[in-house]
């Protein structure tokens, strides 16, 4: 059996540095080691953005995204065009999109997909969220910018359904060949779709 060769604190930062997305416990080990080489101008400033963080990320009341205000900086611009709404699964999703910087609208966060298989249920997300903001009225369309997964899928036709009783245009994100993408490297699924939503010239 391997020996310890830290201390438990060193121990503990390297478990903790593994949980994340990315990080096994090699990486993790390194990420550590760089951190500590590196106190003064990484380990203590990082230490204390997580803090302020924790102190201050709130989730959203309109939207569901995460901020240090609420509402969030996305849903108080007044810039933004308020009839329309994207709708994401995930934070990740929505800044994703606005990289984009191809649309200035409104976003809903579901907080994830309907999964039956996972126990994930229309109660556990934040649908009733969206149907209340369109309900109220002054919203034009709606984006389902969900994952193209069987998930995604069902919760964007689930969504559309609510929506259906109200004046209100849902309209999904185009699949198919992405930009630089070479035909011969494409699986089937995303050929076909894109021959589906095909346009003209």
């Amino acid at each position: 059996m391997a020996e310890r060769v830290a201390g438990p604190e060193i121990e503990r930062l390297i478990q903790l540095l593994a949980r994340l997305p990315g990080l096994g416990p090699r990486s993790a080990r390194r990420a550590a080691l760089h951190l500590i080489r590196k106190r003064e101008e990484l380990l203590g400033p990082l230490a204390e953005a997580m803090r302020v963080a924790k102190e201050k990320i709130v989730a959203c009341s309109v939207c569901g995204n995460i901020d240090t205000c609420d509402p969030c900086s996305i849903c108080a611009d007044p810039r933004r065009d308020a009839s329309v709404i994207v709708v994401v699964e995930t934070v990740g999703d929505l800044w994703a999109l606005e990289r984009a910087g191809a649309l200035s609208a409104k976003y809903h966060v579901l907080g994830g997909a309907l999964s039956p298989l996972d126990g994930v249920g229309p109660d556990d997300l934040n649908i009733a969220g969206l149907v209340g903001r369109v309900a109220a009225g002054g919203v034009k369309e709606v984006i389902l910018a969900v994952n193209a997964t069987v998930d995604g899928q069902t919760t964007a036709h689930y969504v559309t359904e609510l929506l259906a009783p109200f004046s209100v245009k849902c309209t999904r994100l185009a699949h198919g060949v992405p930009v630089g993408g070479e035909l011969d490297y494409l699986d089937e699924g995303t050929l076909a779709a894109a021959l589906r939503s095909r346009t003209d010239l």
